[in-house]
């Protein structure tokens, strides 16, 4: 069972989705946004999903700012409000 659901973002840029099962959490962003329509849920970044409906819903934008945001602070892992919660 995972202890918290992250969103990583690779070296190569790109944003998968990761449940660390060990007590070594890393360090990561908490990064929460205002909540609109087509918001990315837990459901399209879960193992298996087609990430293109991820990707092509108007809340991915802020993910992707997450994301850079977070590269910027030194962390590549980060957790947001409407995809790392069920």
């Amino acid at each position: 069972m995972a202890l918290i659901r992250l969103m990583q973002r690779r070296p190569d840029g790109e944003i998968v989705f990761r449940e660390p099962t060990s007590g070594n959490v890393p360090a990561y962003a908490t990064l929460s946004h205002t909540w609109e329509k087509e918001e990315v849920l837990f459901q399209d970044m879960e193992a298996g999903a087609d990430m293109s409906k991820a990707m092509s819903k108007a809340g991915w934008r802020k993910i992707e700012f997450c994301a850079k945001q977070a590269a910027a602070d030194g962390l590549q892992y980060f957790w947001v409000d409407t995809c790392c919660t069920i």
